[in-house]
């Protein structure tokens, strides 16, 4: 039996794999924000009908929240409104900020990485370590004489 926080992580793992480009943490971000914004439009409707009667003035409110703009036009009033919209900020910003956070994380090693792989090919073989060697031996028992 396969419990619901190892489904979870299951599926945010899938996620973030696919956030290993560019494109892949643009769709990561924008499904996750929609599912945050569409799920906290439905629910503030049915917590707080007086002021969301309809599910596209839930969906307004929502999509002001997750994006932090906050207009002010609609605002929850029950306690339980309230509840969701503090739930909503944090989420919103939490969770683009842990996911933006991730694939800036794997930019940055994949950039070191490909720094890594590009100064071992440009790295001395080893004769031309060797002829260095010599010519310095070379330089060396020349001054030596000089000297």
């Amino acid at each position: 039996m396969v419990t619901d926080e190892s489904r979870v992580e299951r599926r945010l793992a899938t996620a973030l794999a696919r956030a290993k480009t560019v494109r892949g943490a643009g769709i990561v971000i924008a499904a996750a924000s929609t599912a945050i914004t569409v799920l906290a439009g439905v629910l503030m409707t049915v917590v707080d009908h007086d002021n969301f009667p309809s599910v596209g003035s839930g969906l307004w409110w929502a999509v002001q929240t997750v994006t932090t703009v906050g207009y002010g036009d609609h605002v929850p009033a029950t306690v339980a409104g309230k509840v969701i919209a503090t739930v909503v900020m944090l989420a919103g910003i939490g969770f683009l900020t842990v996911i933006t956070a991730a694939i800036t994380s794997t930019f940055v090693a994949r950039s070191r990485l490909e720094e890594a792989d590009s100064d071992a090919t440009v790295a001395p073989s080893t004769d031309e370590l060797r002829q260095i060697s010599a010519r310095l031996e070379r330089i060396e028992a020349a001054l030596t004489k000089d000297a």
